[in-house]
């Protein structure tokens, strides 16, 4: 179980690769086209449902470690600590050429290991991914593709995805609504979208800051090779 302040016997060491949430930098965001037909959540197996408890138990941590060593604390570490934890390492499949983030790393792994896509059915215990949240190159430019990654816990009847991560202080409980995408709330004050990048002065006046803006893709990893092969993005 991975949970604050308490150990996981079962962790191997995570190594940290790259924060996953950092100041953003000048950059005007690409067109984003609404998703209409997404999400529609699906019912969850029973190691879904664990992946999603776990991920859960989470909620508010600062820290993670295991067998006494702290595990990254990033959104990738963690992300790979919750799926260690049911014997499935998110990083092992390695980079996909070249020099990479855990965000990459984990990519490339559903890519190998399981099916990228963008809905209509989202699972629980799913991977959502995300482009943009900070200026991972260094360039000033806003073209860093997969630069965070959680765990999608539920679906709401309106499609908004509700997902854990670690963003900026702590894990919590982040909404992401991709067929509104550029909505942060509705009129009567229902929470769409959270804010994923930081703002910063020098951004240009149409860059993204909001999770529908930034999503890229959606990851099932599958757990049964029969089940099919990997779909690419």
């Amino acid at each position: 179980m991975v949970t604050l302040s308490r150990a996981i016997p079962s962790l191997a060491l995570v190594l940290a690769l790259t924060a996953c949430a950092a100041p953003a930098t000048q950059g005007l965001r690409q067109a984003v086209t609404p998703l209409p037909d997404c999400c529609r959540a699906t019912q969850a197996d029973s190691r879904q449902q664990a992946i999603v408890r776990t991920a859960a138990n989470l909620i508010g941590a600062t820290t993670i470690e295991s067998q006494g060593r702290r595990i990254s604390y990033d959104c990738a570490g963690v992300t790979r600590a919750i799926y260690l934890a049911h014997g499935i390492d998110l990083y092992s499949e390695g980079a996909a050429g070249g020099q990479t983030n855990g965000v990459g790393l984990i990519y490339n792994h559903i890519r190998k290991q399981g099916r990228l896509h963008r809905g209509p059915t989202v699972h629980p215990g799913d991977l959502v991914f995300f482009d943009n949240t900070w200026d991972f190159n260094g360039d000033g430019l806003v073209n860093d593709p997969l630069t965070h990654v959680g765990i999608v816990e539920q679906v709401e009847q309106d499609g908004t995805v509700v997902f854990i991560s670690r963003v900026a202080g702590a894990i919590e409980r982040y909404r992401m609504n991709v067929a509104h995408p550029h909505v942060h709330r509705t009129a009567d004050g229902r929470l769409l979208n959270d804010y994923m990048r930081r703002k910063h002065w020098r951004d240009g006046a149409q860059t993204a800051y909001l999770t529908g803006e930034l999503f890229a893709a959606f990851g099932t990893r599958v757990i049964d090779s029969a089940a099919g092969s990997p779909d690419r993005r």
